[in-house]
Parts: C-alpha cells; sequence; structure tokens
C-alpha cells in the first residue's frame, strides 16, 4: 500500500486512518517493512526530519524505495531504475547466449523481442542523465550482436534494419506513446489529470520522445 499526501501532517493523518481501519478488523501492519520518502521540491528542502510513525512506533526514511519492480528516487531521478533494467537485461542476454547459441537467426531473433524488448516501466523514465541512458543503449546493441554473433562494431542501425526489429530508441518511443494513449483513455481522475494537462512536464518530455524532438535521447 502506497499512501502519497502534501506533507508530514497529511500522511499522518493519513495513517491513523489505516490505524484505526486496522484496529476496527482485526488487522496490524509490520511497521519493520514501513518506509517513506521525501520528494525534492524546487526551493525545499529534502535534508529536514520529520517525525512520522505507525502505531507510535517511528517510520525508517529512505532515499530510494522499489515499488511493483519500478526504483522510486526522492530526487525524482530515473537513473537508479534504468541501471535495474541494465543489469536485467545483461542477465537475459546471456542465459540466451548460452542456451540457445544453436539455434537459427529467425529463432534468435525471435527470443530477443520476447526477452530483451520489454523494458520494463521504460515509458515512465523522463528525468535522467543522458549517460545512464546511453549504457543502457550499449548494452541493448551489444546484447543484439552477441546472441546473433555479429561483429562488435558492426552498425547498430543496419544490424536492426537487417533484422527487421526495432533498435533501442524505436522500443522507448513506442512504449512512451503506448503510456501516453493508456493515460489518456483511464477513467481514474488523478491520471486524466495528468494527462490533459499541457504544461505538466512529464507529458511534455514524453511527447518530444514520440515525435523525435529531444536529440538527447
Amino acid at each position: 500500500m502506497v499512501l502519497l499526501g502534501p506533507s508530514a501532517g497529511a500522511i499522518t493523518q493519513l495513517l491513523q486512518i489505516c490505524e484505526e481501519y486496522a484496529a476496527a478488523h482485526g488487522l496490524s501492519y509490520n511497521v519493520k517493512k514501513c518506509e517513506y520518502m521525501v520528494f525534492g521540491v524546487g526551493g525545499k528542502c529534502r535534508d529536514m526530519e520529520f517525525e512520522i510513525a505507525l502505531n507510535k512506533i517511528p517510520i525508517k526514511r529512505v532515499s530510494s524505495f522499489k515499488y511493483l519492480g519500478h526504483f522510486l528516487a526522492d530526487n525524482l531521478k530515473d537513473d537508479m531504475d534504468i541501471e535495474r533494467e541494465r543489469r536485467s537485461l545483461a542477465v537475459r542476454c546471456n542465459m540466451l547466449a548460452r542456451r540457445f547459441y544453436r539455434c537459427t537467426e529467425q529463432v534468435k531473433i525471435t527470443l530477443f523481442k520476447a526477452y530483451c524488448q520489454n523494458m520494463y516501466t521504460g515509458g515512465l523514465w523522463v528525468n535522467h542523465t543522458k549517460k545512464s541512458l546511453d549504457v543502457l543503449r550499449v548494452q541493448y546493441n551489444n546484447a543484439f550482436r552477441m546472441l546473433l554473433r555479429l561483429p562488435p562494431y558492426c552498425s547498430a542501425s543496419e544490424m536492426f534494419a537487417k533484422a527487421r526489429t526495432d533498435g533501442f530508441h524505436a522500443i522507448l518511443r513506442k512504449k512512451t506513446a503506448s503510456l501516453l494513449r493508456r493515460l489518456r483513455d483511464s477513467q481514474n481522475s488523478i491520471l486524466r489529470t495528468v494527462a490533459e494537462s499541457i504544461h505538466s512536464p512529464i507529458i511534455k518530455r514524453c511527447v518530444q520522445r514520440v515525435i523525435g524532438t529531444n536529440n538527447s535521447l
């Protein structure tokens, strides 16, 4: 369960509601597994300490948290989650290269599309350094070369074109476009507010990625 609030007082009120609900229904919360983060806002200090407790037991403050497989950081950067995907991609690629090295090229391409192109939560990467994304792109390209036993310095665009396979940037554009479509089709009021806001930096960044106006990609 995740609680979001604009202030420490708001979170405290939400926790009190949780305590009352748990007491009324015979439930209990494991405070040892509870953590909280303070997200940075322009002009505000993240270093302030807050006394947030559940059942009068202080909750631990963290700078990052993994939720549903996606890393959240208090600085709102996506570099940690990109590194998580890079490591996961390396593991999957090495597994494919070892187990299916005798398969035909078409089988290897099919396996690559199934196991290496998912880029979990890639559509959410809107705030990151160019270096972190470049490292993941190189990992993606090298994974394809290793699986198909191609020369290490062959052209990435050429090898993907010959194999009729999406390159790294094409994958991110498709995932971002899919995210935008699902946001705009959602009936959730919060998601619709984000999707319909023309001034939202998240929406602007996603649109820039889809139409290819951001040179850093």
